[in-house]
């Protein structure tokens, strides 16, 4: 067997995991673990370098600021700045932009970016209802100015975290919780104005805000129905379980109604009578072969018109919600059928939206992914139950008898502590950071079960599978390799412009792949070139941080985006057309700050 040069090795390896990344062939955290093994098996790690992301300082970081996060969200502590949001919006939209922009962006500096989004995705939503904003005007604002107040502190996101540490891996020290601050506040800032001033006008008016938005948004007239059981029909007397319409034909039973009482979910084990008018989710084909084989009538424009569609489905102890699916979610990848959806939930998925795509047909077989939404009706107390689980979102305010809101100072004082703590050195960030969550549990603040749910299980395997990518290429000399190439075109360039460079090919591979496996193979080449050109290599790493944090222009790029892809009702370029110039401006700003303040 002809050995490969363990360069070349390295190179095929890193080309086969970015274009797993790009295609989604299985999803980025499982071939991120698949890298790994492939790099021990291929001798360019020892295993003990191939498990060696677990036990890194910044994983452990990362895991704990999840939990830490998940604290301050279980207690309602960002429910607090609710009524304040309600009070500085104002009725100018350029207005509730800047309020929406400054109290997000600060919360977004301390607290993970997409648990901030998560719990605010709700509460912008009912605001906007009640300003009569389209939301479409507000979720892509929501997600930039989280994103910008992530690069606020080191803390504000897994990215800096990550880059922290591998700081210290390369021979640097840690950085400082404040370290970015004196560059992350004036480009929070600069974002901040360009979202209010600038943005606006590009921002699309698309997500309805009349009283029938959910018909209107989802075209529900056009595959819910009613029809009606006759004397010629075959399923009276039988329960619907023993009917099978559901499992042989595309539909789904949302209500039964009988001598004009309505029955919700469950509705399994209800007898079918003459006269029973059954709710349904199908397609005119199945309605139309539901009538020939079970004698049905379909109850077209009687009860069924436009204007109380909605109406309809919300009618008494009923009632129909947008439902996103979370990032950490175990639905991901699952369909419908395979989760048992209506029975763990005691409620039925009626469409299903993908971004652009609109799914109507066939829910059950559907492999679900993380941001879709999920157009769910069911009993009123089902929604208790989605509002409580970890893996999905409602998108509408949380019960307040769901928090524990006596808590909730003390989470945000933990927080506050382990912030202290960090910035005044008296512990390491690593250490502060688990004393917080050892404090989360004792103070009642999150149970101990809860802990695992709030970790960014996706998020820790990536770290965790590419870091021994990163030893890989710096073993093998691959790291090198790269930065000679650009070393021999950047010593005839001045050091802004090499900083120009860095971030612009750092924040396209951020777009295609993702932020953190941005810096994973990004901030050591950078540091290279930095060394070898006698610059100052801590610019070089911050360049390369910010230009993964700050990703705007596809909804794809960064999970805040992907979180409001759908509940925004946007289409994808919406993203392009807001993002790309608020990209070509800190493209050529962040170094200009970084330059001036650290210089080179």
């Amino acid at each position: 067997m002809i050995p490969i040069h363990p360069i070349v090795l390295t190179l095929i390896i890193l080309c086969l995991a970015l274009i797993s990344f790009v295609l989604e062939f299985i999803p980025a955290d499982t071939t991120a673990i698949g890298i790994a093994v492939l790099l021990i098996l291929c001798q360019l790690v020892t295993p003990e370098e191939g498990i060696s992301g677990f036990s890194n300082s910044a994983t452990i970081t990362v895991m704990a600021m999840f939990i830490l996060s998940a604290g301050i969200t279980r207690t309602g502590g960002l429910q607090v700045v609710r009524d304040l949001l309600f009070q500085l919006g104002g009725k100018s939209l350029k207005k509730q932009i800047a309020s929406l922009g400054i109290i997000v962006g600060f919360i977004s500096a301390f607290i993970n970016n997409t648990a901030v989004v998560a719990v605010f995705l709700p509460i912008i939503e009912s605001w906007g209802k009640k300003r009569k904003i389209s939301l479409s005007k507000l979720f892509i604002p929501l997600s930039y100015t989280a994103i910008l107040g992530g690069v606020i502190t080191i803390i504000g996101t897994s990215t800096n975290i990550l880059a922290s540490g591998l700081s210290k891996e390369l021979g640097y020290n840690e950085f400082s919780i404040f370290l970015i601050t004196p560059i992350g506040i004036p480009v929070f800032f600069i974002g901040l104005t360009y979202l209010t001033f600038f943005a606006p006008p590009l921002l699309p008016n698309r997500k309805s805000l009349n009283n029938n938005g959910i018909n209107s948004d989802y075209g529900i007239k056009d595959y819910v129905s009613e029809i009606i059981i006759t004397p010629r029909s075959n399923l009276i007397g039988q329960t619907l379980r023993q009917s099978g319409i559901q499992r042989k034909f595309d539909i789904d039973v949302l209500e039964i109604i009988h001598n004009d009482i309505h029955f919700p979910q469950p509705l399994a084990d209800k007898i079918l009578s003459l006269g029973d008018i059954l709710l349904v989710r199908g397609s005119k084909e199945d309605l139309l072969q539901i009538r020939d084989e079970r004698g049905v009538d379909i109850l077209a424009n009687v009860k069924f018109v436009q204007e109380n569609v909605e109406d309809e489905l919300n009618f008494g102890e009923d009632k129909v919600a947008e439902v996103l699916i979370l990032s950490n979610s175990r639905l991901i990848a699952s369909t419908l059928k395979d989760l048992r959806f209506r029975q763990r939930y005691n409620a039925t998925v009626i469409a299903i939206r993908r971004g652009e795509e609109l799914l109507r047909e066939r829910l059950g077989k559907v492999r679900l992914k993380f941001g879709d939404l999920l157009l769910v009706q069911g009993p009123r107390e089902s929604f208790i139950g989605l509002q409580t689980t970890r893996e999905l979102l409602v998108l509408e305010e949380r019960d307040i008898e769901t928090l524990r809101q006596n808590k909730a100072y003390i989470a945000i004082a933990i927080v506050f502590g382990v912030v202290l703590t960090a910035a005044l050195n008296i512990l390491p960030i690593l250490v502060s950071s688990l004393v917080g969550v050892m404090l989360m549990i004792f103070t009642g603040c999150l149970k101990p079960g809860e802990i695992y749910g709030a970790v960014r299980w996706d998020i820790i395997f990536l770290l965790a599978g590419l870091i021994p990518l990163g030893i890989a290429m710096e073993k093998s000399g691959t790291n090198q390799w790269l930065a000679n190439y650009i070393i021999n075109v950047g010593q005839y360039l001045p050091g802004y412009w090499v900083l120009v460079l860095f971030y612009v090919v750092t924040a396209v591979l951020t777009e295609i792949l993702s932020n953190n496996a941005a810096v994973l193979l990004m901030l050591p080449v950078a540091t290279k070139v930095a060394e070898n050109l006698n610059l100052n290599a801590i610019a070089f790493m911050l360049a390369v941080m910010f230009a993964a944090s700050n990703s705007y222009i596809t909804p794809i790029g960064y999970q805040t985006n992907t979180m409001v892809y759908g509940p925004g009702g946007y289409r994808f370029l919406d993203f392009t057309r807001v993002g790309l110039p608020l990209t070509l401006l800190f493209t050529f700003v962040v170094p200009l700050l970084i330059t001036i303040i650290y210089g080179l």
